[in-house]
């Protein structure tokens, strides 16, 4: 997406609301954080917007970002009928971390994230729990890569079986966020807590703002909510 075309989706989305005690112009503040979460350092953005006639310093950029990603809404709610579950590891600050996420199969909507500090069925148990809180998934088939989620799956009375060929979403997923994460700085520089702000943010972005190829170049809520 050209830079012209961002910053005109931007100003036909105002969040007076969010934005009410900050003194640099809302679209200004919506348009640096939407070149963040699409590739972009906080550096880069930084001097994107100096090229605007807008300076101001990497902190403040970085606090629009988690701003707006406590204000993001969540997912429309869905009843996918089925839904790939994994995890990756990832470096927070120094230490190992488990990302986890799920992805309706069908839709590509981006379900869940999450950031546990290790792996296991009692953090898978924890995830697909959330998943039950925000959508209908009780006739939902989750397609899994290893026994330990099908005992994580039974805790909640879901059905799922191993699968490895439909899969294949979530793990370009995972290359997609990655690839985000090493762009800012090989790993992620802050605590669990900012990490998991940023990912809702980016969930937030993929899902609605992201055009997908596999669906025709709409975006993944733009399927659900048609």
């Amino acid at each position: 997406m050209q830079l012209a075309d961002l910053l005109r989706e931007t100003l036909d989305e105002v969040h007076q609301d969010v934005w009410e005690n900050e003194r640099t112009p809302t679209p200004v503040r919506e348009f640096g954080v939407r070149l963040h979460t699409a590739g972009l350092s906080i550096r880069e953005t930084v001097a994107i917007l100096d090229l605007l006639g807008v300076d101001r310093s990497h902190g403040a950029v970085w606090n629009w970002v988690h701003t707006l990603s406590e204000a993001q809404s969540d997912p429309p709610t869905a009843e996918p009928s089925r839904v790939a579950v994994d995890e990756k590891q990832i470096e927070v600050d120094g230490e190992k971390k488990w990302l986890y996420a799920a992805v309706d199969v069908d839709s590509k909507l981006l379900l869940e994230v999450d950031v546990f500090s290790r792996r296991g069925t009692d953090p898978a148990a924890a995830f697909l729990h959330r998943l039950t809180q925000k959508h209908d998934v009780a006739d939902t088939e989750f397609l899994v890569d290893a026994g330990g989620y099908l005992t994580a799956l039974s805790r909640h009375d879901l059905s799922g079986r191993l699968d490895y060929r439909l899969r294949n979403h979530i793990e370009k997923w995972f290359q997609t966020v990655t690839m985000r994460i090493d762009r800012f700085h090989t790993f992620w520089r802050g605590s669990q807590s900012s990490a998991k702000q940023w990912l809702r943010r980016f969930r937030h972005h993929y899902n609605h703002e992201r055009p997908n190829q596999a669906l025709d170049g709409k975006t993944p809520a733009e399927v659900i909510q048609n």
